[in-house]
């Protein structure tokens, strides 16, 4: 399959997770892929094993610092010669309620998971605009019923579909898409995910709930809708904030237990 031959992607946190999964699906279908992330080993590793797949440049950037924002992005339209898909991927997470979130947390998680969305959609905009292109966010399906356990991560993923919904309705007048995906639980987790003060570490998936269709969501399956997205085949569709998490938020208590 190659919905999306000949088409410019920009994936930010493209190094590692669902990021790289996206990445490596749309080389998949036919597209040139430009990565960022804030670790350059990371980065060079991912480069180089999706380099196989297809074009592929890794550019360091940290989405919450503008001026790395405007220059990943100027960098990118400049090795892909311009731009038809933004995928905003990168975020961060605490493992905290809300209120015991301390402040610098709170700031951090915001800064990332909505400014860093803002930032990139803003200098990516006109170079979208100029292809009839289209943005996918990253949400969570913690946006939309919020998680206790992580207060601040819920708040800021919920504001995610606010701004995709916003820029779904002036950027659709101006020709761009722009839609939010809300991921469930899918394995192996968060890499960028701890408590206050703790180092960051992946999330352990060991004690997750397993959705109705049976089995923890993979990255794939993420990719996969990203792919769908990108592609004219979802040319009509704009300002939606897609469920990916096997049914578990089709009602109270579907997760079954692991056998």
């Amino acid at each position: 399959m190659a919905r999306m031959k000949d088409k410019a992607a920009l994936v930010t946190g493209g190094t590692t997770g669902l990021g790289y999964a996206i990445a490596a699906r749309y080389l998949g279908e036919g597209a040139s892929v430009v990565i960022t992330g804030r670790d350059e080993a990371l980065g060079a590793d991912a480069e180089e094993r999706l380099g196989l797949l297809g074009r592929v440049r890794f550019l360091r950037a940290d989405a919450a610092e503008s001026a790395d924002v405007a220059a990943s992005v100027e960098g990118a339209v400049r090795f892909l010669g311009g731009l038809d898909v933004l995928v905003n991927n990168a975020g961060v997470g605490v493992q905290a309620t809300l209120l015991e979130t301390p402040l610098p947390d709170f700031d951090r998680v915001m800064a990332v998971n909505v400014r860093g969305y803002f930032l990139y959609a803003r200098e990516a905009f006109p170079h979208l605009e100029a292809r009839r292109g289209c943005m996918i966010h990253n949400a969570s399906d913690a946006a939309v019923h919020g998680e206790v356990d992580i207060g601040a991560y819920s708040v800021s993923k919920a504001a995610v579909i606010m701004l995709s919904n916003m820029l779904a309705i002036e950027g659709g007048r101006r020709g761009v898409r722009s839609n939010a995906i809300c991921p469930g639980d899918i394995a192996p987790g968060m890499r960028h995910n701890a408590g206050p003060g703790q180092e960051l570490g992946q999330d352990d998936d060991s004690a997750w709930l397993v959705p109705p269709l049976g089995r923890v969501g993979q990255a794939s399956d993420v990719a996969a809708v990203c792919a769908f997205l990108a592609s004219d085949d979802a040319a009509f569709v704009n300002g939606v904030a897609l469920l990916v998490d096997g049914g578990m938020r089709a009602g109270h208590r579907t997760g079954l237990p692991r056998a």
